[in-house]
């Protein structure tokens, strides 16, 4: 059982090591082939996914408050 982590740490450093490669890629790659931004599309992804969250959030929320799972201090109604 002395080898598990040992297993594990190598993994995880192949796993960022990859992460790292393909970011840096990723990056480099946007940088050569730079085309103009289209803001307006960005506000809306955003904003799309900013109200995903709060939407989620809030289903969670509602959720915990349904079966009583709220810890005291969070329940706001």
């Amino acid at each position: 059982m002395d080898w598990v982590p040992i297993v594990l740490i190598v993994f995880k450093v192949a796993v960022l090591a990859v992460g790292m490669f393909f970011s840096i890629k990723w990056h480099y790659d946007q940088d050569k082939s730079r085309k103009p931004v289209n803001i307006l599309r960005v506000v809306l992804e955003v904003a799309v996914y900013v109200l995903m969250i709060v939407i989620l959030f809030s289903l969670v929320y509602a959720l915990f408050r349904h079966f009583h799972l709220l810890p005291a201090g969070l329940d706001f109604f």
